[in-house]
């Protein structure tokens, strides 16, 4: 069974991605690559959200209570 990496784990893997693409030092081949991996991390840590978002608005639907 594939090991699932926790969410943290993920902003903190974009967060290392964002800064080696902020140095200068960074070469063009491997800037696109951290880009690449930046983008579809940022796409699955997105996804994450909208179900926390979705799953929270089901439960406090299902609590009766109402929401602005």
């Amino acid at each position: 069974m594939p090991t699932k990496i926790t969410f943290e784990k993920q902003l903190a893997r974009l967060e290392e991605i964002v800064a080696k693409l902020e140095e200068e030092q960074t070469d063009l081949d491997a800037s696109v690559k951290l880009f690449e991996e930046g983008v579809t991390l940022s796409k699955e840590l997105s996804q994450k959200l909208e179900t926390v978002k979705f799953d929270e608005v089901g439960v406090v639907f299902a609590q009766g209570v109402e929401t602005v």
